[in-house]
């Protein structure tokens, strides 16, 4: 599997957001290295998680969908009568 990248001003923002999350809730200063540091941390540790959880969901729609196009194709038979 390929790493994830996102786009620069999607990482920066993402960024933004780690660092007002420790101010808020740790009342700790976390300058932009170390939080570039702990976005690259935490996805190597979590994507994996995360993209094995959209398979299953992919997996289940999937599912979901042959059901209901084998109902489908199923209603498109024709009755056959019996010749006498």
């Amino acid at each position: 599997m390929k790493p994830m990248k996102f786009p620069k001003e999607q990482r920066e923002l993402i960024i933004e957001q780690i660092q007002e999350y420790f101010e808020k809730e740790r009342g700790e200063s976390l300058g932009h290295l170390a939080a570039d540091n702990m976005l690259e941390f935490f996805m190597a540790r979590i994507s994996p998680y995360i993209y094995n959880h959209a398979l299953e969901d992919c997996r289940q729609l999937v599912t979901q969908r042959m059901v209901s196009l084998e109902e489908d194709i199923y209603a498109l038979e024709q009755q056959v009568k019996p010749v006498r």
